[in-house]
């Protein structure tokens, strides 16, 4: 099983794994719900969704009547203003068939124009706030890709105390010295309020090659061979205070929980040992997505 750890302040014992239901944006019902059989399989309570991943949202929505108690429900809106955002986030109740949407998070909040907007009077935040305050939501994150985004994560944890963050957290990226010194300052402010720190991009490889086959349904192209994903998944969760969130193909999926699975059962003393192997994550020619 997946070991769980506190999701920052929120008082859920999350998974280390939380599912990225990204991969459920453009696939069957039948094959959403075999990616459920599996994550109920590794014990995975905790899904990350959002309202632009296509028909994620009406994919788990089906599942929420037998398991609704079974999982920390987590989506994001990327409207900015409070109409906007107000009329997404009851969408995503009506999609995901709840009551109550454990985390919302602002989605892909980087742009500083779009950041002005979303935080500032009559902005998506206003309208995440009274969705909290009635209840139709419990806990409020942001997110974002890019270089610029645990800059951006540490401007908005000064503007609001949000419950969690998501960025990208990979060994290529963090080759980056400016982007390294910027994501642990934010992991320093997320640890000295309790905030849930979220990563992404874990498994990746590096952007596709013009006019190679996509073999994957990510954007990006992934690790694929299970030696190759077990290491970059070791590298990841020896920060114990990281969540992992699995990448946006659901056939990646049994094998990101195999290698997470082992590496939970090795002792704390062997987990070290491999994760902290930098020269083999070296050796695997990994390529920043973003420069």
């Amino acid at each position: 099983m997946i070991e769980k750890h506190e999701f920052g302040r929120t008082g859920h014992l999350s998974t280390r794994v939380i599912f990225g239901a990204a991969a459920l944006g453009h696939v069957t019902q039948a094959d959403a719900d075999r990616a459920l059989e599996t994550l109920l399989r590794y014990g995975i309570n905790h899904i990350d969704t959002a309202a632009s991943y296509g028909d994620a949202e009406l994919r788990i929505g089906p599942w929420m009547k037998e398991h609704r108690a079974d999982f920390f429900v987590a989506t994001k809106t990327t409207e900015r203003t409070y109409d906007k955002a107000k009329a997404e986030i009851h969408r995503s109740l009506e999609r995901l068939q709840v009551s109550q949407i454990d985390l919302l998070q602002l989605h892909a909040l980087v742009d500083p124009q779009e950041w002005q907007t979303a935080m500032g009077p009559r902005g998506a935040l206003e309208a995440a706030l009274e969705a909290r305050d009635a209840g139709l939501v419990r806990f409020l994150g942001v997110t974002g890709h890019g270089t610029s985004v645990a800059a951006m994560h540490l401007r908005s944890l000064q503007r609001f105390n949000f419950d969690s963050v998501l960025l990208p957290y990979n060994y290529a990226m963090m080759q980056n010295a400016r982007y390294a010194a910027d994501f642990e300052t934010l992991i320093s402010l997320c640890e000295s309020r309790g905030v849930a720190v979220q990563t992404i991009k874990g498994i990746t490889r590096g952007p596709w090659a013009e006019g190679a086959p996509r073999t994957s349904a990510t954007w990006y192209e992934p690790l694929q061979d299970q030696a190759d994903i077990d290491l970059a998944v070791n590298w990841v969760l020896r920060r114990r205070e990281f969540f992992l969130n699995s990448a946006g193909d659901i056939n990646l999926l049994p094998r990101t929980l195999d290698a997470a699975e082992k590496f939970f059962a090795r002792s704390s003393e062997t987990q070290a040992a491999i994760a902290e192997s930098d020269f083999a994550m070296q050796q695997l020619e990994l390529t920043p997505l973003f420069v």
